[in-house]
């Protein structure tokens, strides 16, 4: 899913649509053209692709003006026991007025985002029927 950046509209929320995907994506500095919010209230930005280790993660640069601009870490590793795997989010505004909140209030926003996009992404990652989703 981390390579296919079409699909980030079904799970990063806050993604209304992806208008373009670089050819290069993952590889570093390729672009997601995205846009953000509710229709008829989209803002169009972009994604650019910092880091790519196709085993452990991708670092990214998501942009969201006006709100400003966040890196954004998506860190895959073995599951205990050896089955699945464990995906962490790291997430902070690191550009423009969203670095004026204080730390606490950025982490408060981003942490229940965050928790969601990793439901979405397990869910399209385990294809999981509709009626299965509530857990």
């Amino acid at each position: 899913m981390l390579a296919d950046g079409w699909t980030y509209s079904g799970w990063v929320v806050g993604t209304a649509r992806i208008r373009a995907v670089d050819t290069a994506w993952p590889e570093p500095g390729a672009r997601i053209l995205h846009s953000v919010g509710l229709w008829p209230a989209l803002l169009d930005d972009e994604t650019v692709v910092r880091g790519w280790d196709p085993e452990r993660s991708i670092e990214l640069q998501a942009r969201g003006w006006p709100a400003g601009e966040a890196r954004v870490l998506i860190e895959v590793k073995p599951g205990r026991g050896g089955s699945g795997c464990r995906i962490r989010v790291t997430e902070d505004a690191d550009k423009g007025p969203g670095t004026l909140l204080p730390r606490p209030v950025r982490s408060a926003v981003i942490g229940p985002r965050n928790v969601e996009t990793l439901r979405r992404l397990i869910f399209l990652a385990e294809r999981r029927a509709p009626e299965q989703r509530s857990r």
